[in-house]
């Protein structure tokens, strides 16, 4: 990651620290916020652990697949000891996508595979037979969400029809650091379109390009957004990994309603430019994955600098390009963790899982703070809402000016293209989000630079900050979300709890883990902590994964199994 001075560093850097080891509004991620979700009963266990109550009973997932829950090193070790090939595993891949997303259960969780994927692999496998391996994603088939800009055959349109067959001038950087580790770009996930800023009736996961996403658990569940694809292709095996992307909860609210692990990285630590925008103050691509392991396997990658995105230079120095040196099983001895009691309440079955968290950080030697004075505000949620429209507005006004032949070039020629197309775009709700950000005037405004203020203010000094300095704690814990609701195209999404938004609008790190199933559907829980703790909170979080083992494939079933 950047220059060979930058690596070393960086990886002296990482080696100090191994030494002192929701809108109210919705408005949210690189997507949405305040959002929950999850589904139904689930298949094999990643683990020796016994299951919860609540959680699904293990079964074989119909059809069986033969990498369902295979990890990132286990993929690595067959194509090294030449049992498999990134050809053979692309192809098994595109296979299952074709096999339960394109029909089936049809998940509807891939927008587009990647035609080059398999030219990509047989090079990729050449590379390895003359002995050159890239990184531990060598030939690793990964998803990107369709806001993630690939110069290639692929399309990026943020689910929309507004940018069907626009295809960028270049590879954002996330997509060129994933082709620099060797991992195969598979395909495009879908998302809640322009990753659910949009509208206030809008439901997860749908979008005009790739119809409404739905949850592997229960398919009548939705996968919560805006990266819903992203979440529900690697809960149900389509990919190794994938590439998500948050503003407030659209790569941990997918995670939690999708029963996998996300990681909401610190502003700046992963490169924006290339990415389609909602905030140039909360925006970050980060990973999802089957595991911690692998979700900090796919962090490394994508961390750095880039000159194109001037908040990513820290990373130079904060950023690591591997935190697998993190995953200590024994990491929560002598941790110091903060209760976020704020959000508990909106489910009583949630508020057991996390009782039951919490008796494993104190099990597992951690220090609990119980409770801490974190509560979220109504002048947050008003700052923090006016933040995105403003930097919406600037941030795609910009984004489209950079496209080649853009088939729209502004905000307003998005609105305007809904409203020729209302049949298609606006069949099922509005673009109000829209409407407002366009009403917004420019970032030099005093009303942009009073909200930006307060909503950093109140998120960082007066929140985040605050509480961890005032008690020394090295993680804040929290529920991620609730159960995932049924997916509504009439109504909308019908939320219940999160805790997305402090670390959201500080820019602060935030990582979704499961942590038990109510009725068979997952839910998370979220480690959040201040700027550049990854290291601190990938050890946390793996160390509670290692002990509780939650993770469950899901079996695709019809609809929730809940008692009559």
């Amino acid at each position: 990651m950047g220059s060979p001075s930058a690596i070393d560093r960086r990886r002296f850097l990482r080696s100090g620290a191994l030494a002192g080891a929701a809108l109210a509004t919705g408005s949210s991620a690189c997507g949405s916020a305040l959002e929950p979700g999850a589904a139904a009963q689930a298949g094999t266990r990643a683990g020796t652990a016994q299951p919860s109550p609540g959680a699904p009973q293990p079964a074989a997932p119909p059809g069986a697949f033969e990498l369902d829950e295979v990890s990132i090193a286990d993929l690595a070790a067959s194509m090294a000891s030449g049992e498999r090939t990134a050809r053979s595993v692309t192809e098994a891949y595109l296979a299952r996508i074709a096999q339960i997303d394109r029909q089936g259960p049809t998940l509807r969780s891939v927008i587009e595979t990647n035609p080059d994927a398999l030219d990509i692999a047989d090079s990729l496998d050449r590379e390895r037979a003359e002995g050159r391996v890239r990184s531990p994603l060598h030939g690793v088939p990964i998803l990107v969400k369709d806001n993630v800009d690939t110069a290639d055959r692929m399309t990026t349109t943020a689910g929309s029809l507004a940018l069907e067959g626009s295809i960028p001038a270049e590879d954002s950087h996330v997509a060129q650091r994933l082709r620099d580790a060797g991992a195969v770009l598979l395909g495009k996930a879908n998302l809640s379109e322009w990753a659910n800023f949009r509208s206030t009736r809008s439901s997860s996961g749908w979008s005009a390009r790739g119809g409404q996403c739905r949850n592997p658990y229960a398919l009548d569940r939705n996968p919560c957004g805006s990266s819903s694809g992203s979440g529900a292709a690697v809960s149900a095996s389509l990919s190794a990994a994938a590439i998500g992307t948050e503003t407030d909860g659209s790569i941990v609210c997918p995670s939690t309603a999708n029963g996998i692990v996300g990681i909401k990285p610190t502003v700046g630590l992963v490169s924006r430019a290339g990415i389609v925008p909602i905030s140039e103050t909360q925006d970050t691509a980060g990973p999802m994955a089957r595991s911690v392991r692998d979700a900090a396997l796919l962090l490394g990658a994508i961390a750095g600098p880039d000159p194109r995105d001037p908040a990513s230079a820290p990373s130079e120095l904060r950023g690591l390009d591997d935190y697998t040196p993190f995953l200590d099983a024994d990491g929560l001895r002598g941790a110091r963790i903060g209760i976020q009691r704020s959000v508990f309440g909106f489910h009583e079955a949630v508020d057991r899982l996390m009782e039951e968290a919490i008796a494993v950080l104190r099990d597992r030697g951690a220090v609990v703070v119980d409770p801490i004075d974190l509560r979220a505000s109504a002048a947050l949620r008003r700052a923090e809402t006016e933040v995105l429209f403003y930097e919406f507005k600037a941030g795609l006004n910009a984004y489209l000016s950079n496209l080649r032949n853009p088939p729209i070039r502004s905000l307003a020629e998005l609105i305007a293209f809904n409203e020729r197309n209302a049949a298609e775009e606006l069949a099922y709700f509005g673009q109000e989000r829209l409407i407002v950000a366009e009403s917004r005037g420019a970032l030099s405004s005093t009303e942009y630079r009073e909200a930006h203020a307060v909503s950093r203010r109140l998120s960082r000094s007066a929140g985040i900050d605050r509480v961890m300095d005032g008690s020394n704690l090295d993680a804040v814990l929290a529920p991620t979300g609730g159960p995932a609701w049924v997916t509504d195209l009439v109504n909308g999404d019908h939320f219940g709890g999160s805790s997305s938004q402090f670390a959201a609008a500080a820019g602060y790190p935030n990582v979704s883990v499961p942590a038990g199933f109510v009725h068979g559907l997952p839910v998370g829980v979220s480690f959040f902590g201040r700027a550049w703790s990854e290291p601190t909170l990938i050890r946390i979080a793996y160390a509670f994964e290692q002990a509780t083992r939650h993770r469950l494939a899901p079996r695709l079933l019809e609809t929730a199994d809940v008692p009559a």
